[in-house]
């Protein structure tokens, strides 16, 4: 159904698209358009992204254009409009709708297989509440098993966890290697850790797989994944592929697995947030797969039950033929923006890791339209937090987006790991993305900001050592200040703590502050208050308010 216009109603019956199919199904090639979009039009479409950042993470949270956000504006109208008439005639019709092209952009054999939901996290706890009702009503032995990939998402990990380990699952993770050379290494990982688990008499009830890894980004091979679950008696296979619909091909009968996710506002151009998730074969084939969100709908069936989860905003899985109408503008459609996106990315992760001397994170055809690469070892990166710190520094500094990974290097007895061209070893890896606003700058200035960082001698290791003796001096004279206010201390400093270290306290070699926060007696807190006293404005060369 097109979005409705302002003015006049929508109909009962929901005929109409918005895809130029009078069924409301998807055709299986592009619509012929008068003229492919524009560089202008793009522009024009994503003119609400901010103009000074160069975003180069399309992953997290996706992009929507202005003509779908105008669609979803049409639909919070018309249910402000007349909340009930909407409730009882138009709701469930236009969900029906978007899921209906969904199927075709999936190639799912049935309706009743997909459902819409808020993203893929939801989907994954659906799975996980059937996996765990299994367990505590005896369908499954305490000490079966669940297997997730190493670099699964880490919401999913937690909602193993949270559902599954509670319940009396056994979760096993599958190391990967990275960086990847090749897809062999996933599948022979893959293959031996079922094979332990085979070895060690555990049945191995569900496999989580991802289609896209998150972080670090790597194309999963999961078609030959499933296979491999078919083969070693797995009993289920759940895809999580949160970033795959409108970045990589999604061919659900072809992949085979059980349950596939994906959410439709990461790369299809939907406002956040949407996902579908597809159940394979009809709904009584499991019963058991309910909304964890329980309305009146419960027992009506999944796609019901999650079309209906109380009163919310319902409008971005009422936008799905919006955003058809937008990929249509595009040469090829959705598979022309999925393979330009792709050698984009490539060629612009080809030039970074040249210009920085490092290397991609794996072999392009492990890519989609995202890619990793390396940074320069010399920046320093030696944990999570300093992969965030590096992050939040190109964004406040100079406007780029961009996610960091963390690589910890390899241990003893482990294969080397990558190094840049110095012979350094590489600890970061930056998630590059490509989409259709995106132009060749924002991936200069990322090749720029780097260069700068290294060229000043930036290093996230000297900066977290910075840090420290930032907030021991701060500690220490706020210590001071607010213990002994008769002697100094005014409970609070007029002027910020800066980066010098103060007089040096008499045969110590230690800097006031320094001083201050190994003294542990009366006595020397008098002392330095007398010397405190004698220096010129009291407070030495003022360093405890620079």
């Amino acid at each position: 159904m097109d979005a409705p216009r302002d003015d006049h109603r929508l109909s009962e019956n929901g005929n109409g698209n918005g895809c130029g199919e009078a069924d409301g199904r998807l055709s299986k090639r592009p619509r012929p358009h008068p003229a492919p979009i524009s560089a202008a039009e793009i522009v024009e479409e994503f003119s609400h992204n901010d103009p000074a950042v160069a975003r180069v993470n399309n992953g997290s949270f996706g992009c929507c254009p202005a003509s779908v956000l105008a669609a979803q504006l049409r639909w919070q109208r018309l249910f402000l409009r007349q909340p009930d008439e909407f409730y009882f005639s138009s709701l469930q019709p236009s969900l029906t709708r978007s899921r209906s092209l969904v199927l075709e952009l999936i190639n799912a054999a049935h309706l009743d297989e997909v459902s819409l939901v808020d993203n893929a996290t939801t989907a994954a706890a659906i799975i996980f509440q059937h996996v765990a009702w299994s367990f505590i009503e005896g369908a499954f032995n305490p000490g079966d098993a669940v297997v997730m990939l190493h670099y699964a998402y880490g919401a999913v990990k937690q909602s193993i966890h949270a559902y599954v380990a509670r319940a009396g699952g056994h979760v096993v993770e599958v190391p990967l290697p990275f960086p990847l050379s090749s897809p062999d290494e996933v599948v022979a990982e893959f293959r031996r850790t079922l094979g332990l688990c085979r070895a060690g008499g555990r049945r191995v009830r569900l496999a989580v797989i991802d289609h896209i890894t998150s972080m670090p980004c790597v194309v999963i091979p999961v078609k030959e994944l499933t296979r491999i679950c078919r083969e070693e008696g797995v009993d289920q296979v759940f895809v999580d592929g949160a970033h795959s619909i409108g970045n990589v091909e999604v061919d659900v009968q072809d992949i085979g697995a059980d349950f596939y996710t994906s959410n439709l506002h990461k790369w299809l151009f939907c406002p956040p947030s949407v996902a579908f998730l597809h159940t394979r074969g009809s709904p009584a084939a499991t019963p058991s797969l309910h909304h964890p969100v329980v309305s009146h709908e419960y027992g009506n069936g999944l796609p019901l039950e999650s079309g209906w989860i109380g009163n919310r905003d319902y409008t971005p899985q009422l936008v799905v033929p919006a955003v058809v109408e937008f990929v249509e503008r595009f040469e090829g459609g959705l598979e022309g923006i999925r393979r330009r996106n792709h050698e984009k990315v490539v060629e612009m992760g080809k030039m970074l890791a040249e210009s920085w001397g490092t290397l991609l994170g794996c072999p392009p055809e492990m890519s989609c339209s995202m890619i990793m690469v390396g940074l320069p070892g010399c920046l320093g990166i030696s944990s999570e937090t300093d992969a965030m710190k590096l992050r939040a520094l190109l964004r406040d500094e100079f406007k780029i987006e961009v996610p960091i990974h963390y690589q910890s290097p390899p241990k003893d007895g482990e294969a080397a790991g990558a190094t840049d061209e110095s012979g350094a070893t590489v600890t970061g890896y930056a998630r590059i993305s490509h989409q259709v606003y995106n132009v060749e700058d924002d991936y200069c200035r990322l090749r720029d900001a780097v260069h700068k960082l290294v060229r000043d001698g930036f290093s996230c290791i000297q900066s977290t050592e910075e840090g420290i003796q930032h907030s021991s001096k701060r500690e220490a004279a706020i210590g001071f200040q607010s213990r002994f206010p008769k002697h100094g201390g005014c409970g609070k400093f007029e002027r910020p703590l800066g980066p010098g270290n103060g007089p040096i306290w008499p045969k110590t070699g230690l800097s006031w502050v320094r001083w201050m926060a190994h003294a542990t007696t009366w006595s020397h807190i008098k002392r330095w208050h007398r010397l405190r006293l004698s220096l010129p404005g009291g407070l030495g060369d003022g360093t405890i308010g620079n």
